[in-house]
């Protein structure tokens, strides 16, 4: 009787053990997933963030150099306009 239990008890363990390493496997499976997911979120966000930061640099220095033409033309024209009056 005592072998026929044991020789159950190791059937069971022997079954039940896969299962529960398929179990773990899928869920880690799963956590992968989600952290694969969250990761390009991150990376989404951060090149989104970097490419707002740089077009609004480039916009503000496009209108600080078209500001400072248009002010050096002004001078300019000021400057032919002396000459011709004098």
């Amino acid at each position: 009787m005592k072998h026929l239990l044991a020789s159950l008890g190791i059937a069971i363990l022997l079954t039940a053990a896969p299962a529960a390493f398929s179990q773990s496997a899928g869920q880690d499976m799963k956590t992968a997933g989600k952290d694969m997911k969250d990761a390009a979120k991150d990376t989404g966000d951060a090149a989104a963030k970097t490419t707002k930061k740089t077009a609004n640099k480039v916009k503000k220095t496009t209108k600080h150099g078209v500001n400072k033409a248009a002010g050096a033309t002004e001078e300019g024209a000021a400057k032919v306009k002396s000459k011709t009056e004098k």
